[in-house]
């Protein structure tokens, strides 16, 4: 059974020429809601654009996603807000 995250993805792939079966989804997810729970939400999809970007220009993708982890991983708490984009409540 497909889910409307699976029927996205092959939408999305399709209309950009790309592998639906080459979108590590579950690594992009969990990228994201770590950028977005441990960072900053807006932060996220503006990482897993970078990433594409990076992948794009011939990086790895898993080293790659790996290295943001890492990021995140020792990203420094901060109290407070950081200023426009910032929507941690």
């Amino acid at each position: 059974m497909t889910t409307t995250l699976d029927d996205w993805t092959t939408a999305v792939c399709a209309e950009l020429g790309l592998d639906a079966a080459q979108v590590p989804v579950p690594a992009l997810l969990d990228l994201t809601r770590s950028v977005a729970h441990q960072v900053l939400r807006p932060g996220a999809p503006i990482a897993a654009y970078l990433l594409g970007i990076a992948v794009g220009r011939g990086a790895e993708p898993a080293e790659a996603a790996n290295r943001l982890r890492d990021l995140v991983a020792n990203w420094p708490v901060q109290l407070g807000s950081e200023g426009p984009g910032d929507t941690r409540a």
